[in-house]
């Protein structure tokens, strides 16, 4: 006779919309067979597999080395929705990985995801814009988006996507600028930088202003920002409640103020007194070292000398701070300061 028992075991683990992953060597061949599928729910299931997997390095480098990411390129294609934005998902945790990156360019997928740029799935362009995030940390990986032409496209996106899309774009661009800011320039990037400045979300303002340290690195990009007139919204949020934004408006009035224009354009909006205030308020490393550095440049004109003579003293302070490189840029500041022709 039959008797109703309780197991003392859980249950199996049985997720319905994931493949059964085979055991051991034959789990990652297994599911690359199944990527090339013409049956859309054994695709889909996949790649829902897949998406735990690639989440374990060493399991990327065994993709990587048995083809996988020639049969994610051609699912990039595919007219499911949910299969492009499994693949995008899937070549999003990839790209978290250093291996990944590498199998990226190597297999040049920065041009595959680009298809995706204009996706009617918003999910999709955000997977495509976190991997090339990821990819975009590697210099050879913002050397290999730069190359591929895709800085126009990524600026063009700022005017038309989400907010927390338009923050991944800014942390894309960054690095890439660094690599060469020449497509950027001539793509209107800095009033486009401009327009986040004063975005009232504060990752946006932050991440603009990054990216113009970036833009700013060539002679061109200095001339622009000062030519568009970015530099007294600049000194409006050198005063920013968030310190992120004070650190990293500092780094790009800095650099604005290199030349003689931006040095003048910053004097003629007054900035040398909210810098000298942020001076005094912070006790960030970052935003002090970028605030010092900024009153050095407008410390090469003679009226910024002037200006800043009496607040000497209040310079000479940082050359005790535990920073070094504090120390040594307030060293730099104090000989500018007192230089006399």
């Amino acid at each position: 006779m039959a008797h109703a028992r309780i197991s003392m075991y859980m249950p199996p683990d049985i997720d319905p919309t994931k493949a059964a992953i085979a055991y051991g060597c034959r789990a990652l061949p297994k599911l690359n067979e199944e990527l090339q599928s013409p049956n859309l729910q054994t695709r889909q299931k996949a790649l829902v597999a897949l998406c735990d997997l690639m989440h374990d390095p060493e399991y990327v480098y065994e993709a990587i080395n048995i083809g996988c990411l020639e049969s994610l390129k051609t699912l990039l294609k595919d007219e499911d929705n949910l299969v492009r934005i499994k693949t995008t998902e899937v070549l999003y945790i990839m790209a978290t990985h250093n291996v990944g990156r590498t199998g990226f360019l190597e297999h040049d997928i920065i041009l595959a995801l680009s298809h995706l740029l204009d996706d009617h799935q918003i999910v999709c362009r955000e997977n495509l814009h976190q991997a090339y995030k990821h990819l975009a940390q590697l210099p050879a990986g913002a050397r290999g988006i730069v190359n591929s032409g895709l800085i126009p496209s990524l600026v063009w996106n700022l005017h038309s996507e989400e907010e927390y899309i338009q923050e991944i774009i800014l942390d894309t661009l960054a690095p890439c600028l660094q690599e060469d800011a020449t497509e950027a320039l001539d793509s209107h990037a800095v009033p486009c930088f401009k327009e986040k400045l004063q975005s009232e979300n504060r990752q946006l303002r932050s991440k603009a202003a990054r990216a113009l340290i970036a833009i700013s690195i060539p002679l061109e990009g200095k001339q622009q920002v000062w030519q568009h007139e970015v530099i007294p919204i600049l000194v409006d949020l050198l005063l920013d409640p968030d310190e992120e934004v004070q650190g990293n408006v500092a780094g790009a009035l800095m650099h604005a103020a290199v030349t003689t224009e931006g040095k003048y354009a910053a004097l003629d909006v007054d900035a040398i007194a909210p810098l000298l205030e942020l001076l005094c308020a912070t006790t960030h490393s970052k935003v002090c070292l970028n605030t010092i550095k900024a009153l050095t440049m407008l410390a090469e004109a003679p009226e910024g000398r002037r200006l800043l003579q009496p607040h000497l003293p209040t310079l000479r302070v940082f050359l005790q701070h535990k920073n070094e490189a504090i120390q040594r840029a307030a060293q730099i500041a104090i000989k500018v300061i007192e230089w006399k022709p």
